[in-house]
């Protein structure tokens, strides 16, 4: 007998979640998928029916696992998985990655593989990438060997930008911003953390010895970058001031950023806001052209005095 329309969409649910990890004990398959062990057992032996070597190990802690190999069937997407990955190959192009043209022969490939009813769904996802988005190409070969790097604690040795010396850095992780890539690492000969470029990296091979990682600043990653892209060690801006302005709070906070703002009455609020210097955060408060009715610190209402003499002189 033929698996109903339940038992197929949930063969497909167990099979994702065999493909997601490597090691699934029975007891939490059952679980996931809201069935008993016994079941679990009989969607097990029909995917074995349908090609797939799903290895089972017995025990009190027994569990499923997809064998390794080369022979697997074609892979089974449900409705989201693709949806999710008709958006990210089209994103790709824009990733700075180098993967542009090989993504879009990825799309083309499983959507010859899906059924209709899939492949009308991710035909209706049509992604347009903003022109620039993708700053700067990296080759994708770069990218794995850094990877690489980060996975075995090894140290690297490169050229950057215009150097006249090889670098050496313990990576520590890649992170993807504003169309560029960038490796998280402590520089060796500068005996500090650094952000490096990596479309601007000429790896030497070989890397050099392992390492033991140290402690990240700031704790995790996302922390770390976004403090060296501020200027700062903590994560906030070099220079923050406080202004009110003569706008409801409701017209200011869409433009913010990660300024705060507060409602001080129906048409004025106060702005706490950061930039690398107080010129620049005099720069960003104009831009919401309307009257500035009180300033904080000193040095920003200094910084309105040095902008209203710079624009004085443009226009004389």
């Amino acid at each position: 007998m033929p698996p109903t329309s339940g038992t197929s969409s949930r063969l497909l649910t167990l099979l994702s979640l065999l493909q997601a990890r490597r090691d699934w004990p029975g007891a939490t398959l059952a679980d996931r998928l809201g069935v008993t062990a016994r079941t679990v057992r009989r969607d097990v032996d029909r995917l074995r029916e349908l090609g797939y070597p799903v290895q089972a190990s017995k025990g009190p802690d027994g569990g499923y696992r997809l064998a390794a190999g080369t022979d697997l069937p074609p892979m089974l997407f449900d409705d989201d998985q693709a949806v999710a990955l008709a958006v990210a190959l089209q994103l790709a192009a824009t990733s700075g990655a180098g993967i542009g043209e090989a993504a879009a022969r990825a799309l083309t490939t499983v959507r010859q593989v899906m059924p209709a009813r899939l492949r009308h769904r991710v035909d209706a996802v049509q992604v347009t990438p903003l022109a620039g988005a993708a700053a700067a190409e990296v080759d994708p070969a770069v990218l794995v060997a850094l990877t690489a790097a980060v996975r075995r604690r090894e140290v690297v040795r490169f050229d950057h930008g215009g150097t006249p010396a090889p670098r050496r850095a313990e990576p520590h992780a890649l992170v993807a911003r504003a169309g560029r890539w960038y490796l998280v690492a402590f520089d060796l000969d500068r005996d500090d953390w650094r952000t490096f470029r990596c479309d601007r990296m000429t790896l030497r091979t070989p890397n050099g010895p392992r390492f033991t990682p140290r402690a990240l600043p700031g704790g995790d990653v996302a922390t770390f970058v976004d403090a060296a892209f501020r200027g700062g060690a903590t994560g906030s801006w070099p220079c923050t001031g406080t202004v009110e302005l003569g706008l409801p709070a409701a017209r200011v906070a869409p433009f913010a950023g990660d300024g705060v703002v507060e409602e001080l009455g129906p048409d004025r609020c106060r702005l706490t806001i950061g930039a690398w210097s107080w010129v620049g955060v005099a720069a960003a408060v104009a831009r919401y052209d309307t009257d500035v009715l009180a300033v904080d610190p000193p040095e920003l209402a200094a910084a309105f005095r040095t902008l209203s003499a710079r624009f004085a002189r443009v226009g004389s």
